[in-house]
Protein backbone atom coordinates (compact mmCIF):
# COMPACT_ATOMS: atom_id res chain seq x y z
CA UNK A 1 0.00 0.00 0.00
CA UNK A 2 1.14 3.51 -0.73
CA UNK A 3 0.35 7.13 0.00
CA UNK A 4 -2.02 8.68 0.44
CA UNK A 5 -3.28 7.23 3.67
CA UNK A 6 -6.25 8.54 5.60
CA UNK A 7 -6.20 12.18 6.64
CA UNK A 8 -6.40 12.94 10.36
CA UNK A 9 -10.15 13.50 10.01
CA UNK A 10 -10.66 10.28 8.03
CA UNK A 11 -8.60 8.29 10.53
CA UNK A 12 -10.69 9.72 13.38
CA UNK A 13 -13.85 8.56 11.62
CA UNK A 14 -12.35 5.14 10.79
CA UNK A 15 -11.36 4.60 14.44
CA UNK A 16 -14.79 5.79 15.60
CA UNK A 17 -16.42 3.19 13.37
CA UNK A 18 -13.90 0.54 14.45
CA UNK A 19 -14.76 1.09 18.11
CA UNK A 20 -18.49 0.57 17.52
CA UNK A 21 -18.58 -3.18 18.09
CA UNK A 22 -20.47 -5.69 20.23
CA UNK A 23 -19.25 -4.99 23.74
CA UNK A 24 -20.96 -6.83 26.58
CA UNK A 25 -20.82 -4.59 29.63
CA UNK A 26 -19.76 -1.49 27.64
CA UNK A 27 -16.14 -2.01 28.69
CA UNK A 28 -14.36 -0.92 25.50
CA UNK A 29 -11.89 -3.79 26.06
CA UNK A 30 -9.38 -2.51 23.51
CA UNK A 31 -7.30 0.52 22.65
CA UNK A 32 -5.37 1.77 19.63
CA UNK A 33 -1.73 2.59 18.95
CA UNK A 34 -1.35 4.59 15.70
CA UNK A 35 1.94 4.48 13.79
CA UNK A 36 2.41 7.16 11.12
CA UNK A 37 5.13 9.21 9.51
CA UNK A 38 8.67 8.73 10.82
CA UNK A 39 7.38 6.92 13.92
CA UNK A 40 6.90 3.83 11.71
CA UNK A 41 10.65 3.77 11.00
CA UNK A 42 11.45 4.49 14.66
CA UNK A 43 9.39 1.47 15.69
CA UNK A 44 11.12 -0.47 12.92
CA UNK A 45 14.43 -0.07 14.75
CA UNK A 46 12.87 -1.85 17.73
CA UNK A 47 11.74 -4.61 15.37
CA UNK A 48 15.27 -4.86 13.96
CA UNK A 49 16.78 -5.15 17.45
CA UNK A 50 14.23 -7.70 18.62
CA UNK A 51 14.80 -9.81 15.49
CA UNK A 52 18.57 -9.67 15.98
CA UNK A 53 18.22 -10.69 19.63
CA UNK A 54 16.21 -13.76 18.58
CA UNK A 55 18.30 -14.45 15.44
CA UNK A 56 21.91 -13.45 16.19
CA UNK A 57 23.09 -14.76 12.81
CA UNK A 58 20.57 -12.63 10.84
CA UNK A 59 21.83 -11.06 7.64
CA UNK A 60 21.73 -7.32 6.95
CA UNK A 61 19.01 -8.01 4.37
CA UNK A 62 16.86 -9.80 6.95
CA UNK A 63 17.35 -7.02 9.49
CA UNK A 64 16.41 -4.36 6.96
CA UNK A 65 13.31 -6.36 6.03
CA UNK A 66 12.22 -6.44 9.68
CA UNK A 67 13.01 -2.75 10.22
CA UNK A 68 10.86 -1.76 7.23
CA UNK A 69 7.75 -3.77 8.09
CA UNK A 70 5.60 -0.79 9.08
CA UNK A 71 6.80 1.19 6.07
CA UNK A 72 4.54 -0.97 3.87
CA UNK A 73 1.58 1.36 4.53
CA UNK A 74 1.21 5.04 5.42
CA UNK A 75 -0.80 4.25 8.57
CA UNK A 76 -0.57 1.20 10.81
CA UNK A 77 -2.94 0.80 13.75
CA UNK A 78 -2.23 -1.73 16.48
CA UNK A 79 -5.42 -2.87 18.16
CA UNK A 80 -4.68 -3.93 21.71
CA UNK A 81 -7.09 -6.26 23.47
CA UNK A 82 -7.21 -5.20 27.14
CA UNK A 83 -9.05 -7.35 29.67
CA UNK A 84 -11.03 -5.06 31.96
CA UNK A 85 -11.84 -6.15 35.52
CA UNK A 86 -15.53 -7.00 35.49
CA UNK A 87 -17.97 -9.87 35.59
CA UNK A 88 -17.77 -10.08 31.78
CA UNK A 89 -15.74 -13.18 30.74
CA UNK A 90 -12.30 -12.49 29.26
CA UNK A 91 -13.23 -14.45 26.14
CA UNK A 92 -16.09 -12.06 25.34
CA UNK A 93 -13.78 -9.08 25.80
CA UNK A 94 -11.21 -10.62 23.44
CA UNK A 95 -13.91 -11.26 20.83
CA UNK A 96 -14.86 -7.60 21.05
CA UNK A 97 -11.26 -6.58 20.24
CA UNK A 98 -11.29 -8.96 17.26
CA UNK A 99 -14.53 -7.39 16.04
CA UNK A 100 -12.84 -4.00 16.42
CA UNK A 101 -10.04 -5.13 14.06
CA UNK A 102 -12.56 -6.28 11.49
CA UNK A 103 -14.60 -3.09 11.76
CA UNK A 104 -11.40 -1.10 11.29
CA UNK A 105 -10.71 -2.94 8.03
CA UNK A 106 -14.29 -2.44 6.83
CA UNK A 107 -14.23 1.25 7.74
CA UNK A 108 -10.94 1.79 5.90
CA UNK A 109 -12.42 0.02 2.85
CA UNK A 110 -15.53 2.20 3.05
CA UNK A 111 -13.21 5.22 2.76
CA UNK A 112 -11.70 3.51 -0.32
CA UNK A 113 -8.42 2.57 1.34
CA UNK A 114 -6.86 -0.84 1.35
CA UNK A 115 -6.50 -2.53 4.72
CA UNK A 116 -4.61 -5.60 5.84
CA UNK A 117 -4.95 -7.21 9.29
CA UNK A 118 -1.70 -8.91 10.31
CA UNK A 119 -0.32 -10.65 13.37
CA UNK A 120 3.35 -11.20 12.69
CA UNK A 121 6.06 -12.50 15.05
CA UNK A 122 6.32 -9.12 16.76
CA UNK A 123 2.75 -9.48 18.01
CA UNK A 124 4.05 -12.09 20.46
CA UNK A 125 7.62 -10.90 21.07
CA UNK A 126 8.30 -10.07 24.73
CA UNK A 127 10.64 -7.15 23.97
CA UNK A 128 8.16 -5.55 21.58
CA UNK A 129 5.31 -6.07 24.01
CA UNK A 130 7.41 -4.46 26.73
CA UNK A 131 8.37 -1.56 24.45
CA UNK A 132 4.67 -0.89 23.80
CA UNK A 133 3.89 -1.01 27.52
CA UNK A 134 1.64 -4.07 27.34
CA UNK A 135 0.73 -5.77 30.60
CA UNK A 136 1.18 -9.55 30.73
CA UNK A 137 -2.04 -11.43 31.40
CA UNK A 138 -4.13 -8.42 30.44
CA UNK A 139 -2.99 -6.92 27.13
CA UNK A 140 -2.61 -8.76 23.83
CA UNK A 141 -2.11 -7.41 20.34
CA UNK A 142 -5.24 -8.37 18.41
CA UNK A 143 -3.63 -7.19 15.20
CA UNK A 144 -1.71 -4.62 13.25
CA UNK A 145 -4.00 -3.05 10.65
CA UNK A 146 -2.09 -1.61 7.68
CA UNK A 147 -4.02 1.14 5.86
CA UNK A 148 -3.21 2.95 2.63
CA UNK A 149 -3.96 3.26 -1.05
CA UNK A 150 -3.89 -0.09 -2.81
CA UNK A 151 -1.21 -0.35 -5.48
CA UNK A 152 -2.47 -3.65 -6.89
CA UNK A 153 -5.63 -5.72 -6.77
CA UNK A 154 -5.42 -8.65 -4.38
CA UNK A 155 -6.84 -12.03 -5.37
CA UNK A 156 -9.58 -13.37 -3.14
CA UNK A 157 -8.45 -16.35 -1.12
CA UNK A 158 -10.22 -19.71 -1.04
CA UNK A 159 -13.16 -19.82 1.35
CA UNK A 160 -14.17 -22.79 3.52
CA UNK A 161 -16.59 -25.40 2.26
CA UNK A 162 -19.76 -24.61 4.21
CA UNK A 163 -20.73 -28.30 4.29
CA UNK A 164 -17.62 -28.89 6.43
CA UNK A 165 -18.39 -26.18 9.00
CA UNK A 166 -22.21 -26.05 9.19
CA UNK A 167 -24.31 -28.15 11.54
CA UNK A 168 -28.07 -28.31 12.00
CA UNK A 169 -28.78 -28.83 15.66
CA UNK A 170 -30.40 -32.21 16.28
CA UNK A 171 -29.60 -33.62 12.82
CA UNK A 172 -26.02 -34.83 12.94
CA UNK A 173 -24.57 -34.50 16.43
CA UNK A 174 -22.34 -31.59 15.37
CA UNK A 175 -20.01 -33.55 13.12
CA UNK A 176 -19.02 -30.70 10.82
CA UNK A 177 -16.34 -29.02 12.94
CA UNK A 178 -14.07 -28.14 10.03
CA UNK A 179 -11.36 -30.59 11.06
CA UNK A 180 -10.38 -31.06 7.41
CA UNK A 181 -8.71 -27.65 7.82
CA UNK A 182 -6.43 -28.82 10.65
CA UNK A 183 -2.75 -28.48 9.78
CA UNK A 184 -0.68 -31.64 10.25
CA UNK A 185 2.25 -31.29 12.61
CA UNK A 186 0.87 -28.15 14.25
CA UNK A 187 0.07 -27.77 17.93
CA UNK A 188 -2.82 -25.84 19.38
CA UNK A 189 -1.82 -22.18 19.78
CA UNK A 190 -0.77 -20.79 23.14
CA UNK A 191 -3.61 -18.43 23.85
CA UNK A 192 -1.56 -16.19 26.14
CA UNK A 193 -4.63 -15.41 28.22
CA UNK A 194 -6.95 -17.08 30.67
CA UNK A 195 -10.46 -17.77 29.44
CA UNK A 196 -12.94 -17.40 32.25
Amino acid sequence: MAEPGPSAEELHEILTIAARVPDHGKLSPFYFIVFEGEKRAEFGEHLRNAWLKNHPDATAEQLNHEANRLMRAPIVVAVISRIRPSKIPAWEQILSAGACCYNLCLAANAYRFGANWLTEWYTYDADIRNHLGLEDGRDNIAGFIYIGTETEKQDDRARPDLSQITNIYGNNDLQNKGDIYNKDGMDMPDRGFKIS
